[in-house]
């Protein structure tokens, strides 16, 4: 059961009302890790927890999982971290540091749980 008293308000707050993120280029499948100072930025709940699950590379598919949140709410909260410099999206999946076939995996995984 879903404690939250709206579940569709949640995000559109969390987003501040924004529905597109500021960088177009983050898709599920894309990876995403934490900048080494990010750890120790201010951030808030949503914002915190991407930063803590980002510690190794993972998708934007796993990083909503991990939220809880929809796609769309994760892929926005991601480009303001990476606007912000806290996050560092690869390009490439060969460009992600410790990419293993478990980590492609789990992308697939995360993917299909959408």
């Amino acid at each position: 059961m879903n404690d939250d008293p709206d579940p569709i308000l949640r995000p559109f707050i969390v987003t501040g009302g924004r529905t597109h993120p500021v960088d177009q280029r983050l898709r599920v499948e894309t990876l995403v890790s934490a900048a080494p100072a990010a750890l120790a930025a201010p951030l808030g709940f949503e914002r915190r927890r991407i930063v803590e699950l980002c510690r190794l590379p993972v998708s934007v598919a796993e990083i909503a999982r991990g939220v809880g949140v929809p796609v769309g709410v994760a892929r926005v909260l991601v480009a303001d971290l990476l606007a912000e410099r806290l996050v560092i999206v690869h390009a490439n999946i060969t460009d992600a540091p410790n990419v293993t076939r478990e980590l492609l995996e789990r992308i697939r995984d995360g993917v299909r749980a959408l």
